[in-house]
């Protein structure tokens, strides 16, 4: 590369208390180049790219901004200098227009410095104009679905005219036609001389829009390399040491009696006549694009909305519309897609939100009893392989994946007959993922009913018995294993499927 990079780090270290995030880490980011950082959940990319924000300042080493040693004060100085950041969960605030969470601080004024809000919403437009989406700027945050909340989070970036743009995985809840946007837009944007840093635990990903890539291990500079020439193989081997073996570890179960049934379940404007079961020791898929209606089928089976027509059964029981308590009682959990708003509560410790599903069994007369708490949280840290300090942490200092594990220990404590998984993997590493399939697996070969909601198709078909495909509110095609493929699925995805 000619010239000094834009934004560098060299020989950067970082600890929390006797944790060491960063060893000896070095990065350059060039003009015009897309590079990728890539490691598994607690590899440190998080604290490299806060590093990078002004959020952390570094132990030793130091961050260089166009060959020259700057020190970040905070945030506020690392956006001066030209770094945007779009974080993997979106920080929006709800209750204020997409427009006014773009501009947040930065509102075009007029006279008497009062907000123009026409302007604002005229240049909060023309940004979704440039992304290639159709997204209202007057309407509020709240509500807004992920990839929406992602969409604002981008153009909240682009509208700093940053130079160097770190996105944290910003793809992990868009749909295909979403990615290959963004890829566009990244694309015009190293076109601009901007330099890009994309993290993502999809390899493809890496593989089809970085030049360069940087692996980090256990807190570890590994390798900074050109993209091309290397393989899934060679870059998976850097990430976690060793050969990772089967992705997809799928069991042959023995498949038994019915023990999740849905028939012509029916919410107006959301889904329509939606119809399958599930049997013990099976995992059934449900795919289809973002919007196409598979969450909102597994909240009202779940209880949390309530249908307009149709019945679920649980193992022969009908359920009542709208009770979550009633699905949970007749053996079924939910795992959901958003881990950290829906699955945790993030201000509470590893060992209580393991505890939070069975309040009752740790009772013990009028109190909750905390030996029980925690023995039933470690059981299931070890079962789950867990990566923790103490059960006592909050669970917010965890890496992504093992927040996952937490939620799926919650609601295994329960012992259900019937699980329900919104998006599994999202957002967590390669290996961490293998793990997730593994014990998904072994579920299912232990009796229990797996319905697995997944935008990766690669997941879809590496996991699942059968494949349940929706488009806009309606089933539209039903594939065994031996005949999935991409190509049906997705053909039936975007309606062009019987």
């Amino acid at each position: 590369m000619s010239g000094p990079p834009t934004l560098a780090l060299a020989h950067v270290s970082k600890s929390f208390g006797a944790v060491r995030a960063l060893r000896d880490v070095s990065l350059e980011l060039f003009a015009g180049e897309a590079h990728a950082l890539a490691g598994e959940n607690g590899a440190g990319k998080s604290t490299l790219v806060k590093t990078l924000a002004g959020v952390h300042r570094p132990d030793s080493g130091q961050v260089l901004v166009n060959g020259e040693p700057v020190e970040f004060a905070g945030p506020a100085d690392a956006q001066q200098a030209g770094v945007a950041v779009i974080y993997q969960e979106p920080t929006l605030f709800p209750d204020l227009s997409v427009a006014e969470n773009i501009f947040m601080g930065r509102q075009p004024r007029r006279g008497l410095r009062r907000i123009d809000r026409g302007a604002m919403r005229a240049q909060a437009g023309a940004l979704f104009e440039r992304l290639g989406v159709t997204l209202d700027p007057e309407q509020p945050a709240r509500g807004l679905s992920i990839a929406d909340q992602q969409l604002v989070e981008i153009a909240k970036a682009l509208s700093r005219d940053a130079r160097v743009l770190i996105m944290d995985e910003p793809t992990a809840a868009l749909s295909g036609n979403e990615v290959a946007r963004l890829f566009s837009v990244v694309s015009s944007l190293r076109e601009a001389g901007c330099a890009v840093l994309f993290i993502s635990h999809r390899l493809d990903e890496i593989f089809a829009l970085c030049q360069r890539v940087t692996t980090l291990r256990d807190g570890a500079w590994i390798a900074s390399e050109p993209v091309a020439g290397l393989t899934h193989d060679d870059l998976v081997r850097r990430m976690v040491g060793r050969d990772l073996g089967a992705m997809y570890p799928k069991q042959d179960a023995s498949v038994g009696e019915v023990a999740l049934r849905v028939e012509r379940l029916t919410r107006e404007g959301v889904f329509t006549d939606v119809s399958f079961d599930v049997r013990r020791g099976e995992i059934v898929a449900l795919a289809g694009l973002v919007g196409a209606g598979r969450s909102e089928v597994a909240r009202a089976v779940f209880g949390i909305d309530r249908w307009d027509a149709g019945s679920v059964t649980v193992d022969g029981a009908a359920l009542p519309a709208g009770s979550p308590t009633a699905a949970m009682h007749a053996g079924l959990a939910l795992v959901p897609e958003d881990r950290r708003q829906q699955g945790l509560v993030m201000e509470l410790s590893i060992e209580r939100n393991i505890g939070l599903t069975g309040l009752r069994s740790l009772r013990r007369g009028p109190t909750i009893s905390r030996r029980a708490e925690r023995d039933r949280a470690r059981d299931w840290a070890l079962r789950l392989q867990l990566k923790f300090a103490r059960l006592s942490d909050g669970v917010g200092v965890l890496s992504g994946g093992n927040q996952q594990k937490v939620v799926l220990a919650k609601w295994l404590a329960t012992q259900p007959s019937v699980l329900i998984v919104d998006e599994p993997t999202r957002g967590i590493d390669v290996g961490t993922k293998a793990e997730v399939h593994r014990l998904l697996s072994a579920l299912a070969g232990e009796g229990i009913a797996v319905l697995m909601i997944s935008s990766d198709l690669p997941e879809v078909l590496g996991m699942a018995d059968r494949v349940l495909v929706m488009h806009e509110g309606r089933l539209t095609a039903e594939i065994p294993r031996a005949d999935a493929t991409e190509e049906n699925v997705m053909s039936a995805a975007t309606g062009r499927a019987a």
